[in-house]
């Protein structure tokens, strides 16, 4: 990807205390806070920022023609910008942690969470997904991924690509997240490993307040650089923010420190 197809790209971060299995609640509140973000490319919400991460998936999940995700259609066309968040969707008898990539032409992109938190149980409720995701904005390739993905590097590898252009298939990758407070060190270490080891700039929006399980919190939300240096670091207070993504330092240092043409050959196993 040259300089001249990659244009600076404006992600807003919206760090928020998702209300415990109240979608109506959610949809408000959010809503809200997604206009404050309006003039934005690409606006991030967290990891089932409708209901909470909760297990009563029969209780919480919604389905594809259902409020949810008409309400995420109506809110990106309003915005003007894409919006990303997962929310808990049933489909043929199976409830899947579904990332949304709602765009503001009502056209949608999907990535069912792959790495279910078995320590949660989510493994034994939620449907896990096989199919990688890159999705391309502003001339930005962007790999969008759900919570616990963070923690498998070999899912998330920025490979190589075979193509006359070659170079690498993402440029940034993207978690949505409700990663509680006791684990906020791996949190954040990784968020920054993943950007270093993929040559990519990383972004990171978790969630704040206390959940329907007592679960606390503390946002964290995070823009991380290819270097591995925080653009933008929130704390554990509601907010939204916004960052201005400009590629040339990126490919700046791919150039200068082009370790992905030494990276290992390999293949992954289906599932």
């Amino acid at each position: 990807m040259s300089p001249v197809s990659m244009q600076p790209l404006t992600v807003s971060l919206v760090q928020g205390a998702t209300r415990w299995h109240d979608a109506p609640a959610n949809r408000e509140y959010y809503g809200g806070l997604v206009r404050q973000a309006r003039g934005s490319d690409l606006i991030v919400l967290p990891e089932t920022f409708l209901s909470g991460f909760s297990n009563d998936t029969r209780a919480s999940a919604g389905t594809m023609d259902g409020e949810g995700v008409a309400w995420l259609r109506d809110l990106a066309r309003e915005v003007g910008a894409v919006i990303c968040g997962s929310l808990a969707i049933i489909e043929d008898g199976t409830v899947y942690n579904r990332l949304f990539w709602m765009r503001p032409d009502g056209s949608h992109a999907q990535y069912d969470k792959r790495h279910l938190f078995r320590m949660a149980g989510e493994h034994t409720r939620y449907g896990g997904g096989r199919d990688r995701l890159v999705v391309e904005l502003k001339g930005w390739r962007i790999l969008p991924q759900v919570c616990y993905d963070l923690r498998f590097p070999v899912w998330l590898r920025n490979r190589r690509l075979e193509s006359a252009a070659g170079g690498m298939d993402y440029d940034l990758a993207l978690f949505v997240a409700n990663w509680p407070a006791p684990r906020r060190q791996p949190w954040r270490t990784l968020l920054r490993a993943r950007a270093i080891e993929n040559l990519a700039c990383v972004v990171g929006v978790n969630r704040v307040g206390v959940d329907g399980n007592d679960l606390p919190y503390a946002g964290d939300s995070a823009v991380i650089d290819a270097i591995g240096d925080a653009m933008i670091e929130l704390g554990a207070q509601e907010q939204v923010s916004t960052v201005r993504l400009d590629p040339a330092p990126l490919l700046a240092h791919r150039e200068r420190f082009p370790a992905w043409m030494d990276a290992d050959e390999f293949t992954l196993a289906p599932v």
